[in-house]
């Protein structure tokens, strides 16, 4: 009988799920993994259930049949804080809760996650062809900053505690947004209207956020979008549509606003890493970042993140790398997971 261990990764627009077979003292081996909808579900359970019920993936899993998994402990990365074993996602409308999960997998030890906490802890097992290092920096011993926007802005470090590294979950997205000059206080007025006056991070550096910041370009600094591009706005997925376009250069207006938006990104992960001292190093992640890889590594993410007035050198010297691993939450539920194994 083979003892598994169910990772998860859980976010506003799907979520993902992760078999893992133990392997000798450490290791882990992938038996299956699926990808649902998150909306197409009023809960978790069930979206467990459907993957234990084989129905997106209809081939046996390797070297052991599904009827001899033993579930000894799952770990869930989810969007939004952990209290009290308890998670209100921030982008969907569930309640999860670790008995009610611990009853789905037939009681194995479970441990909820923020999201972000359960990708800074998958970037310490990522092999180093899945980082990209922007910023080579110094070498030291000290805590990592973790900052990824996606569906949300997440935020989290890993606390290094003179042995190890211990991830730390934050709600840092959902900080005030601090304009820097005339143009962004312009977009915080934009936004205070679109958002019953109060404008957080998340609200800019974000899938939706990047959507804003265009709006904010063509409508209020009049900035022109040709009728093309607007047909495939309303047509496909905004975000993307405006990404694209920015990084390929066929629409000024989207160039500015992918622009706009590298440069923003890279002021708060800069903020977040003067407030937790991340003197290890700075891991930046989410979707977008990928897709805007030609522009991440530009000048612009870098000269906004070491722009700290009497701090820049203290920024220049900290190591940014990019997670080019989409998983790499999935990837710390697992071990996550693993580590919950032989617990008492």
């Amino acid at each position: 009988m083979t003892t598994h261990v169910l990772a998860g990764d859980i976010g506003g627009t799907k979520t993902n799920l992760a078999l893992y077979a133990l392997e000798g003292e450490d290791g882990l081996r992938l038996v299956r993994e699926s990808s649902f909808s998150s909306t197409q579900y009023a809960e978790l359970e069930d979206v467990i259930a459907d993957f234990f019920a084989g129905e997106v993936s209809p081939e046996p899993p390797p070297r052991s049949s599904e009827k001899d998994t033993v579930i000894a402990a799952g770990a869930f990365g989810i969007a939004g804080p952990v209290l009290d074993g308890r998670v209100e996602a921030t982008n969907l409308p569930w309640k999860v809760d670790a008995s009610g999960i611990r009853q789905a997998i037939s009681g194995g030890r479970v441990r909820l996650m923020n999201d972000l906490e359960a990708t800074a802890y998958g970037a310490l097992f990522l092999p180093a062809d899945e980082i990209l290092t922007l910023n080579a920096g110094k070498s030291r011993r000290g805590n990592c900053a973790v900052i990824a926007a996606g569906t949300g802005l997440g935020q989290a470090f890993l606390f290094w505690d003179g042995q190890g590294y211990r991830p730390v979950a934050t709600e840092g997205g959902h900080v005030d947004f601090p304009p820097r000059n005339d143009t962004e206080v312009a977009l915080l007025h934009f936004l205070r209207k679109q958002h019953n006056g109060r404008v957080s991070s998340e609200r800019v550096l974000s899938g939706p956020g990047l959507v804003s910041i265009f709006n904010f370009l063509h409508q209020v600094l009049q900035r022109p979008v040709a009728e093309t591009l607007r047909a495939r706005l309303h047509a496909e997925d905004a975000a993307a549509v405006i990404g694209e376009a920015g990084v390929i250069g066929s629409c000024r207006t989207c160039v500015e606003a992918v622009d706009l938006f590298v440069s923003l990104y890279g002021a708060q992960a800069g903020n977040l890493a003067l407030t937790v001292m991340s003197v290890g190093g700075v891991y930046i992640g989410g979707g977008i970042v990928t897709k805007l890889l030609p522009k991440m590594t530009s000048d612009g993410f870098m000269r906004s993140f070491t722009d700290k007035g009497r701090f820049s050198q203290l920024l220049q010297d900290m190591p940014v790398r990019i997670i080019l691993n989409p998983k790499a939450a999935q990837v710390g539920a697992a071990h996550a997971a693993r580590a919950l194994v032989g617990q008492g």
